[in-house]
C-alpha cells in the first residue's frame, strides 16, 4: 500500500488528507480502514502515535456520506467514546479536519465545563458525537441525547477507560444501542480484561495487531537514572539544562506531585506550568495551547495527559516518577516519536522503584540502559549516620509496643504511691480546704425536632447562703473556705442538671430541708 488513494476513499477525504500533509498510511491505518469499510467488526492493537484516530474516522466519514439521513434530519450515527476530555477534543478535531469537505457535522461532549454549549449544538443536530461516559450518560438521561440511530460505536483506548472505572458506564451506554451496528475497538495495549469485554460487545471481530503488545516505538530513545527520591528536583533541573532538550513533557505520579514539580521548575528559572484533574477544563486548554507554543517549554503532568494529546515535536519525555503500572510507560513515551520521528524517554528511578522498573522491562521485552547520575547534584543524598559518642541519633517516631512506653499517670490526676493499707476516703468538697466554684455558664447547643437552638450565655444564680455573704467572688483567696455548695442548674430542656459529684445538703441539726 503506497497512498492513501489505494485505500478506495472518497476524493473529498483524500483533499483533505492532501490539506493536512498525509500521504503514506501507517501500518494501522493500511489494515484497519479495507475491513471497516467492508462493515466488520474490527479490535485494533497498535502503538502510540501510530494514527489509529484517522484508521477509524476516514472509514466512518466515508460510511456517512453514503448512508442516507433518516427523514432528511440529522441524527446522531456515530458514537465515539473516550476516557478524557483532552483525547475526547483531539478526536473533535481530526473529525472536522478530515470531514472538512464532506459536509457533515460532529461535537464533543465532557465533564468539566458547563453543559449549555454542548446542549445547543446536540440540538441543532450532529451526525457524530465524541463523548466521554460520565457527561453522556447525564445528558442522556436529561433527554438530551438519543442513540435511536447508532451505526457506528467506537471505543478508543478502551484499556484506559477500563482502568479508570467506567466500564459499568459503557455496559450502560451500550444497552442504549441499537443491536444492529458496526463496533470498533482500539487501544495501544491489549490486556486480558479488554479481550474479555471486546468479547460481549463485538460480533465476530477481526484482530489488528500491527505490533507486538504493549510495546514501544523504535524511534525512541529510552534510558533510565538511579537517583534518591531526594535528588530528583536537581536531577530534573540539571537534565534539562544540559541535555539540549526543545519541548519537554514530565509526568508526576500524583496531583500535589506535578504542581510541586512545575513550582520548583519555576524556581529554578525553566518555565514549566502544571496539568492535572484537579484544574478546570479551563486552564487544562490553556495550559496545552501553551505548550504547543511552547511557552512554557515544560509540561508536567498526571496521566490524564498520557493519552490522546497529539502534540508535534515533543523531543523529550521524563517520568519524574516511575509508573507503578508498567502500561501506563507505554503510553507516557507515545508521547514523544510519533509518526516515525525521533524521541528520547528518561526515567527517574529510586530504589522504592526498582520493581516497577522490573515490570516495564518484563512488559516490553526491553533491557532499559542506565546512564549515570552527576555526582555535583545540590542536594545531598540523605545517609544513615553512624552512632557515636558525638552522634546525634533522631528522636524515634513514635511506634513502639505499649509494653516499651513508660507508664504516665492521667494529666488530671496525681500518680498515687503504692501503699499495703487500706485505701482512706477521701475529704467531702464541703470540709476540704477548696476555693468556692466560679459562677457556671451555658452556651451550648440543643437539638429540639429539627430545629436548633441556641442557649446565651447566663450567669446561674448563687445559694441565698452565698448571697448574703460579704465577701465577693474576687475576693475569695484561694484558702478561703467553702461557704455553701451551688443549687443544681435547672435546664430548659432537660430539666434539673445534677453536679459531676452529688453532695448532702447542709441544714441545721433537727430540721429537714424543704421537699422545694
Amino acid at each position: 500500500m503506497t497512498s492513501f488513494a489505494d485505500l478506495q476513499l472518497h476524493p473529498n477525504l483524500l483533499r483533505a488528507l492532501a490539506v493536512e500533509g498525509y500521504e503514506i498510511p501507517t501500518g494501522i491505518q493500511a489494515d484497519a480502514i479495507p475491513l471497516i469499510l467492508r462493515e466488520l467488526d474490527v479490535m485494533g492493537c497498535a502503538q502510540t502515535g501510530t494514527g489509529k484516530t484517522a484508521a477509524f474516522a476516514l472509514p466512518i466519514l466515508q460510511h456517512l456520506m453514503a448512508e442516507a439521513k433518516p427523514n432528511g434530519s440529522r441524527v446522531i450515527r456515530t458514537l465515539v467514546l473516550t476516557p478524557t476530555r483532552e483525547l475526547a477534543a483531539q478526536i473533535f478535531q481530526s473529525f472536522n479536519s478530515y470531514g472538512r469537505f464532506t459536509g457533515l457535522r460532529s461535537t464533543v461532549i465532557f465533564g468539566g465545563v458547563k453543559q449549555g454549549r454542548q446542549v445547543d449544538a446536540l440540538r441543532a443536530g450532529v451526525d457524530i458525537l465524541i463523548a466521554t461516559p460520565g457527561r453522556l450518560l447525564d445528558l442522556m438521561n436529561q433527554g438530551y441525547v438519543h442513540l435511536d440511530s447508532i451505526r457506528h460505536l467506537v471505543l478508543d483506548e478502551a484499556d484506559n477507560m477500563l482502568d479508570m472505572g467506567f466500564i459499568h458506564d459503557i455496559r450502560k451506554i451500550i444497552t442504549r444501542l441499537p443491536r444492529k451496528r458496526q463496533t470498533l475497538m482500539f487501544s495501544a495495549t491489549m490486556p486480558a480484561e479488554i479481550r474479555a469485554l471486546a468479547d460481549t460487545i463485538l460480533h465476530n471481530p477481526t484482530r489488528i495487531q500491527v505490533a507486538a503488545p504493549s510495546s514501544a516505538a523504535e524511534t525512541v530513545e529510552h534510558s533510565v537514572i538511579f537517583v534518591d527520591r531526594g535528588q530528583k528536583p536537581a536531577m530534573l533541573v540539571h537534565y534539562l539544562r544540559n541535555s539540549g532538550v526543545q519541548r519537554v513533557l514530565v509526568f508526576s505520579r500524583t496531583k500535589h506531585g506535578a504542581d510541586k514539580v512545575a513550582t520548583q521548575l519555576l524556581r529554578s528559572g525553566i518555565r514549566a506550568i502544571a496539568i492535572h484533574g484537579n484544574k478546570s477544563q479551563n486552564a487544562r486548554t490553556r495550559a496545552i495551547i501553551e505548550f504547543k507554543s511552547q511557552q512554557p517549554p515544560v509540561l508536567v503532568a498526571t496521566d490524564i495527559a498520557a493519552r490522546g494529546l497529539d502534540i508535534d515535536e515533543v523531543s523529550h519525555v521524563v517520568n519524574f516518577d516511575v509508573p507503578n503500572v508498567p502500561e501506563t510507560y507505554v503510553h507516557r513515551i507515545g508521547r514523544t516519536g510519533r509518526a516515525g520521528a525521533a524521541g528520547t524517554a528518561i526515567s527517574f528511578c529510586d530504589p522504592d522503584e526498582r520493581s516497577y522498573l522490573r515490570d516495564i522491562e518484563k512488559l516490553t521485552k526491553m533491557k532499559i540502559p542506565v546512564l549515570p547520575a552527576p555526582d555535583d547534584l545540590p542536594f545531598i543524598k540523605p545517609a544513615v549516620r553512624q552512632a557515636g559518642p558525638d552522634a546525634v541519633m533522631p528522636r524515634p517516631f513514635r511506634h513502639e509496643s505499649h509494653e516499651a512506653r513508660p507508664h504516665r499517670a492521667p494529666s488530671n490526676q496525681q500518680a498515687r504511691p503504692a501503699s499495703s493499707g487500706p485505701r482512706q476516703a477521701a475529704p467531702r468538697r464541703d470540709q476540704a480546704n477548696i476555693p468556692a466554684q466560679a459562677p457556671r455558664y451555658s452556651n451550648v447547643k440543643h437539638t429540639v425536632g429539627k430545629g436548633v437552638q441556641r442557649l446565651t450565655p447566663q450567669r446561674v444564680a448563687a445559694p441565698k447562703a452565698q448571697q448574703g455573704a460579704s465577701a465577693s467572688l474576687s475576693g475569695m483567696t484561694h484558702n478561703a473556705p467553702r461557704q455553701a455548695q451551688p443549687a443544681a442548674q435547672s435546664h430548659p430542656i432537660h430539666g434539673a442538671r445534677q453536679n459531676s459529684r452529688p453532695q448532702q445538703p447542709q441544714h441545721r441539726a433537727g430540721k429537714r430541708p424543704s421537699s422545694r
